[in-house]
């Protein structure tokens, strides 16, 4: 489980094909990684599998390939990261469980007072879920949903803290991005649509 609060920005320093997916060497601050911990990578949990001086490998099997952009990313692309939660840790932003739900593509990128505005076309199912003023995660970081300005656009704010502490500042019209939707807003649908 994770929330979404970013902790560190990796750097990808390896990309190296395997039978089952793709193996990603990460160059990142931690300096206490165990073998097996959870770490949300652009908002996708995975396992540590090795260890690096400054850093670690994991694998991302064929199905996450599928569902999320690993396998367009390269050395040198930087990562958002998130280490798993503590019994105890604050819960600074919502609950993120680290499954990619879908890729969205940015659509405009609009410079406001005090914040950058994104609008990120989404999978239809992220969109059913997207509410105004509700929880989206965005290349694993927690972002709230500013407005919906189309039937699959969401519309994220971006402060100047968000910009200069993740990857978001990059982000451009035409890039694509990691989405989870709201965990909350999934159970809700899934339930409602088993009553129908």
């Amino acid at each position: 489980m994770f929330t979404g609060i970013v902790t560190d920005v990796g750097t990808i320093q390896r990309v190296v094909s395997a039978a089952s997916g793709i193996e990603l060497t990460i160059a990142c601050s931690y300096s206490d990684v165990e073998l097996g911990e959870s770490i949300a990578v652009d908002g996708a949990c995975l396992t540590v599998q090795a260890i690096q001086p400054a850093g670690f490998t994991a694998h991302v099997v064929r199905t996450s390939l599928e569902r999320t952009r690993f396998g367009d990313y390269s050395e040198g692309r930087r990562v958002n990261l998130e280490r798993a939660l503590r019994m105890g840790d604050r819960l600074g932003g919502h609950l993120v469980q680290g499954h990619v739900d879908g890729v969205g593509a940015v659509v405009q990128v609009v410079e406001g007072q005090g914040a950058r505005l994104l609008d990120i076309k989404v999978p239809d199912e992220v969109a059913r879920v997207s509410i105004p003023l509700g929880s989206i995660t965005v290349d694993g970081v927690n972002l709230t949903v500013n407005a919906k300005p189309g039937p699959l656009v969401i519309q994220i704010s971006l402060i100047p803290f968000t910009l200069q502490h993740t990857t978001l500042d990059e982000r451009r019209t035409g890039d694509w991005v990691h989405l989870e939707a709201d965990t909350i807003g999934k159970y809700v649908a899934a339930l409602m649509e088993e009553r129908r």
